[in-house]
């Protein structure tokens, strides 16, 4: 079980891996073994979520979801299969947190009463300044 937070724990069932040929380091290795894991969650079809947990899981990872809803983490980081397989269940674990936490409301504030008459003091004094650049000529002659 991957304990996402105090309210959702995902099987190992429900994620799927995949295995390829890594572009990172390995040396000679890297042209003989599938070190790189793909690590593949149907959030559409996952009976671990809620479906509060779904849609916001979805609103939040709109750009790493696919099509069909399912998140994909790409790991490659170390050498081995499974080193890159629990950097990768870390990464997805990490993720979902990030995506189920709730932010803060914002709260409403006042402009200081201070910092507006700042603003238009400095609005006048600009004004004063472009005013005195500006060659009065009469044009009555």
């Amino acid at each position: 079980m991957i304990d996402v937070n105090k309210s959702l724990s995902i099987s190992e069932d429900e994620l799927e891996f995949s295995f390829s040929r890594s572009s990172g380091p390995g040396g000679q290795n890297v042209n003989k073994v599938s070190s790189r894991v793909s690590l593949l969650f149907d959030i559409t079809n996952s009976p671990s979520l809620s479906d509060l947990q779904r849609l916001r899981i979805q609103a939040k990872l709109k750009t790493r979801i696919n099509s069909e809803g399912i998140l994909r983490v790409i790991c490659q980081k170390f050498r081995s299969q499974s080193a890159n397989r629990e950097e990768a269940i870390i990464r997805f674990a990490e993720l979902l947190r990030q995506a189920l936490k709730r932010n803060p409301p914002r709260k409403k504030t006042k402009v200081p009463k201070a910092a507006v008459e700042k603003r238009i003091e400095e609005k006048k004094r600009q004004s004063r300044t472009k005013q005195r650049r500006t060659k009065k000529i009469a044009w009555d002659e």
